[in-house]
């Protein structure tokens, strides 16, 4: 079993381009996939008393993310949400459900807190002047970077140290592709060698 983590610094830079193009490229890996938020969408969780809503996924037709999951190729999609602040008391609940699968590629920023898993990916644009404070604390875990072909990333964000970045590998994308071959050979080998230790 091995366990995928990949997060970004801000909506819309390409996290779930990333989760869908690696689950396409590695089909053999009959992966279960997760997206988590920790906030409602506009919803209240005042209906959810155990502070959390998890949702399977069946349609792989519509524009959800999760249901892209499907359309790539998962074998199985949630969308978890949690109330805000509550993640660790929902931890047993996620690691049911993670352990219950073959493999496992999670798109969240906060559960590298929680998790050791096998990689983790931490999505990154320039562009966006948004980084969010989980993502910061993915950066610091993350074993490669995914950002775009051309970024600039020698003037980061306030509080996003400049070694941190040039540390980390780093494996370019141009969109619509976001999952090059370079970065699908690199967790598929980073995966057999996981496999290979246990």
């Amino acid at each position: 079993m091995a366990v995928v983590v990949v997060g970004g610094q801000a909506r819309k830079v390409g996290k779930t381009s990333v989760v869908c193009g690696l689950i396409a490229a590695l089909p053999e890996r009959r992966w279960t996939a997760i997206k988590l938020t920790q906030h409602g969408h506009g919803e209240s969780f005042t209906d959810f008393e155990a502070g959390i809503v998890l949702r399977e996924e069946h349609d792989r037709s519509s524009c959800t993310d999760t249901s892209r999951y499907l359309a790539a190729g998962a074998e199985q999609a949630f969308w978890v949400r949690v109330r805000p602040g509550h993640l660790a008391e929902q931890m047993p609940r996620l690691r049911d459900l993670i352990e219950s699968a073959q493999n496992t590629i999670l798109e969240s920023n906060s559960l590298i807190e929680f998790l050791h898993p096998e990689l983790a990916l931490c999505v990154l644009d320039p562009s966006a002047a948004d980084f969010k404070p989980s993502a910061l604390r993915l950066l610091e875990r993350a074993d490669a970077l995914v950002v775009p072909e051309g970024a600039d990333l020698s003037a980061p964000w306030p509080g996003v140290r400049q070694p941190l970045l040039q540390r980390t590998r780093c494996f370019r994308f141009h969109p619509p592709l976001y999952c090059t071959e370079e970065l699908v050979a690199y967790v598929a080998a980073h995966l057999s060698h996981a496999v290979a230790r246990t």
